[in-house]
């Protein structure tokens, strides 16, 4: 399995809470699907888990290399989880067209968090899963 890229990114829990208390619902629903905004408010650190996924999503980013250019959107990431809590990464639209031609086939994401600070770090692989994560087999 070899790596292609890799990416990390660290947020301020402040901050996001500051995102989510100026524009709510619209903030959320731009950054976070359906099911990311389900799964962390179903927790107690609704905060610390949009952090921490915001994060993600920005160490994906780095990972595919392009930052905001050719088109991506924050809705083409998503982070799942396992039912052994584990985080997975699931692509579609750009980032996923992107991801294929870089040759990146799977993205294993690593997520921390703690009152003050969220931190996730990308490791694109060349070999294993495809890059898209259905969420049937993500749950």
């Amino acid at each position: 399995m070899g790596i292609v890229n890799i990416g990390t990114d660290i947020v301020e829990c402040v901050r996001i809470a500051g995102m989510i208390e100026r524009h709510g619902e619209h903030f959320l629903s731009r950054v976070f699907t359906p099911t990311e905004i389900t799964y962390c408010q179903s927790h107690r650190q609704v905060v610390e888990r949009f952090a921490g996924r915001f994060a993600a999503k920005e160490a994906i980013l780095k990972t595919l290399g392009t930052g905001w250019r050719n088109g991506l959107s924050w809705l083409e990431m998503e982070i799942l989880n396992q039912k052994t809590g584990r985080p997975v990464v699931g692509l579609s639209g750009a980032a996923l067209a992107h991801a294929e031609r870089i040759g990146i086939r799977s993205i294993l994401i690593s997520i921390s968090h703690c009152r003050t600070h969220a931190s996730a770090f990308a490791i694109g692989l060349e070999e294993g899963q495809h890059a898209q994560v259905s969420i049937e087999s993500a749950e």
